[in-house]
Order: C-alpha cells, then structure tokens, then sequence
C-alpha cells in the first residue's frame, strides 16, 4: 500500500498569497468621462475618485491636461484644471493619474526656480531630489515644538529694534499696493540670518518673478533660496499648490535642522484662490465673497511653519497681505491677525512722505518679542513707540502752529525726539542694520534731543 502523495506546500502558499492579495488590493480606479464644462470647473461621470486625486483628460485632437478632484455630488465629479484644456469636447476620457502628493525634495533645489508642480523655470535641467514629503505637510505635536527664544536678525532697523522678530515666529506684512512691500521682502532676503531662504510668489505679476530672482535675489541670495513661483495667470489650483509646495520645501529643510526663513507673497492671493475654487463648485459665499472653506485654509498652511517637534530646525516665516483700499479689517487681513504671531503694517501716508521703509510702528506689533529681547531693550522700545504715538496724535495742531510749548510736557518730549527716530527709522534698501548696530542706533536716537 503507497503512502498517500503529500501537498505541494510551495504551489499552495502561493495560491494563499494570492488570494490574501485578492481581497486586500484596493481596486483599480475606472475611468470616466466628460460631460460639461461650466466656467473653471469640469463635469465628470462614471468615475469614482477621492478628493484631491490627479487624474488626465484625453480626448481626439485634444492635448492631455491634468486636472484635480476638488468635489461630487451624486453621480457627477467635479474636477478643477491645472493646465490649459485647449480642444477637450464632451466625452473626454477621464483617466486616473500616477501622479500622487508626495513632492520631491532635497539640495539639489537650492538656487532653483521652479513652478507649482516642481518644474524648471529657469531653463536648467531637472535638479537630482533623493527624498520626498507630503505637499500637505504632516501634523505636529503643538506640545512639543519649540519655544520662540531666540531673537532673529533681519537686517532692518525699524524690526530689529522695535519690532523684534523671534526665530520660527510667524508674521504678517500687511500692505496695500504700491506701498513697498516687495522691496522690505528684498531686504530681508538680502540681510536676514537664515540657511536656507524659500521664496512664494503666489498670484504675482509675472514681471515681478524674474525682477524679484534677478535683481532681488542676485546671483549670491540665489544659491541659498528656492523660489516657487505661480504668477497670476495660472489657474486657481496652481496657485494653491504653489504656496502648498513651497511650504513643504520649508518643512523638509527644517526636519534636516536648517534654520528656514519663508517669504510667501501672498497670502491675500492663496485664498483668493481658494475663492475661485469654492464658487466654482458650488459653496455658498460668507464674507465679501469668501467663503467658509477659505478661513479653514489659511490656518492649515500657517500653522505647518514655525519651529520644529523634533529638532533644532525652525522656519520663520512673513506672509504679504494684501489690504484692499487700504483697509487693514478686510477679510483675509482680519483673519490673518488672528491666527500668526504678529503684524508689520506699512502705511501709505508713510510712503507718500518719502520715508522707506515704510512701517507703521505704532500699528505693528511682534507678539514675541518679549520673550526674545532683555528688559533695557523692550524699555527702549516701549519709550520710543511711546514718543512716536503721542506726536502723531496731535501732528495736526503741531503743523498748523497751534500748539505752544509747554501746554503738555509730554508732547514737548515728543517733539524733541521726532526727527531723531524718523532718521532712525528711515533705511536704504542696500543698508544692512544687524540687530546690535538697530539697539544701538535707537539708544543714540533717544538720546539726541533734536
């Protein structure tokens, strides 16, 4: 009697394997189709993507354009492009895309200038990136990042003295057009003590790129700075990517212990597009026409900088905000108040008396600044704020002559010390003023009685 022949252990583990591979394998994506176009947004049927997933439209004749899922409703999706859609017609194939949110990194980035999806735009060859992170960053423990400790050195005088700005801080330069705000972003990328600079030109006309790269940056600002850059004509969802790729650039040099300064200019154009988003599909409008989802945002992308939760890494970071008519309590600007650490404001009344830059001290303020800066310093502070507040409030009776000397001994200080600490605050754009040289320079200020 033979022995029974025993299983093939090998063959059948491997049917095991797959079948286990089977059932866990997530399905594959079906395609769909295009069944309308209605302003930005596209109407898709027949495909079940999530939201936020890349897929590619092809049609006959038609160039592909990537697009991204940004809402359904019932058996439609909607899809926002971040291309041109030249050509597409009713029945475009809707195909998924390989293309995921992980973005690449790495030093090879360094001195480049790159689009919203990563792309060379200064004409070199693609940079050789090892690693990659999240483009929507990863969550951070608020209880164990770093403290804002130590003060950072910006190279302005008016912030360094009297507006001192912490390392992994985050800030607000709030302006309204025309009024200087892209020179002071250029003064502080020259002159601010940082490894690693990252530039966002969010929105942006498309002169100011190159100018801002060329003549801002200049060949020696350029090797230590990586500039995105999605100027005004590129579709809304380029435009969020931008200041989402630029952020994660950030990240990823803090976690390797760089300390990281963020210029994103602006902030007022990310959530604009944001806006154009949300009407798009259909959210109903707040406030002036923002909708809810837009102050959900902004929070989102500010809060990923600052200092890290796991090592000596920090980003610091200026956010422009752009003030409609000169209106410091519009929507955006009101919102951004409340969530950063503090707010730079340049006044237009400033700039049209010919003192650059021009920062409005008595309506700034640096919520840490008490914690990065001693006491003799603060009190510096605090006296001259103190001077510049009180001859403002009566620069008008000062001007026509009506007031007489000695009515208020307050203001009698005031004036004394006025076009001392307008000298003080007044700055070449290709002045450097390190941060002693500003306390020392404030101290002589409070000094001369002229």
């Amino acid at each position: 009697m033979t022995a029974p022949a025993l299983p093939n252990l090998e063959a059948l583990a491997r049917r095991l394997v797959a079948r286990v591979d089977h059932f866990e394998r997530p399905p594959l994506l079906a395609s769909g189709a295009l069944t309308g176009v209605t302003g930005l947004t596209l109407e898709a049927t027949g495909c079940a993507f999530p939201l936020g997933a890349r897929c590619r439209l092809k049609g006959p004749g038609a160039k592909p354009c990537e697009a991204e899922v940004v809402g359904f409703r019932g058996g439609q999706t909607f899809l926002m492009p971040v291309g041109e859609l030249g050509g597409l017609r009713p029945g475009a194939r809707v195909l998924p895309s390989p293309e995921s949110d992980q973005v690449p990194v790495g030093e090879g980035l360094l001195g480049r200038v790159v689009d919203a999806l990563g792309r060379p735009l200064d004409g070199a060859p693609l940079p050789h990136l090892n690693a990659v992170t999240p483009l929507h960053g990863r969550p951070l423990n608020p209880l164990r990042r770093a403290s804002v400790c130590e003060p950072l050195d910006v190279g302005v005088r008016a912030i360094n003295a009297m507006l001192t700005v912490g390392r992994g801080q985050r800030l607000g330069l709030f302006a309204g057009s025309g009024v200087g705000k892209s020179v002071l972003l250029g003064m502080m990328t020259r002159f601010t003590e940082a490894d690693v600079i990252i530039v966002g030109l969010i929105g942006e006309r498309g002169r100011e790129v190159a100018d801002f790269v060329h003549r801002t940056l200049g060949e020696a600002g350029q090797q230590r700075a990586v500039v995105v850059a999605a100027p005004a004509d590129a579709p809304p969802l380029l435009r969020i990517h931008g200041a989402l790729r630029a952020t994660a650039y950030a990240e990823y040099f803090r976690d390797a212990g760089c300390r990281v300064l963020l210029l994103m200019d602006s902030l007022t154009r990310f959530a604009q597009a944001h806006r154009e988003v949300a009407l798009a599909i259909g959210e109903p409008p707040a406030r002036q026409g923002y909708t809810p989802s837009v102050f959900a945002r902004l929070p989102q992308l500010v809060e990923r900088a600052g200092n890290s939760d796991s090592g000596s890494g920090s980003i610091t970071a200026f956010y422009t905000v752009l003030t409609e008519g000169d209106d410091p309590n519009d929507p955006i600007a009101d919102a951004a108040r409340a969530i950063l650490d503090g707010h730079i404001v340049l006044a237009r009344r400033i700039a049209e008396q010919g003192r650059y830059p021009a920062i409005d001290v008595e309506a700034s303020v640096s919520r840490t600044m008490t914690d990065v800066l001693d006491d003799d310093a603060l009190a510096l502070a605090r006296r001259a704020r103190a001077y510049l507040g009180r001859y403002r409030q009566s620069a008008d009776l000062i001007a026509m002559g009506a007031y007489q000397a000695g009515s208020d001994p307050r203001l009698d200080e005031a004036i004394r010390y006025h076009d001392a600490l307008e000298r003080f605050l007044a700055q070449d754009l290709r002045e450097a003023a390190p941060l002693p040289a500003s306390l020392k320079a404030l101290r002589a200020a409070l000094e001369n009685k002229q």
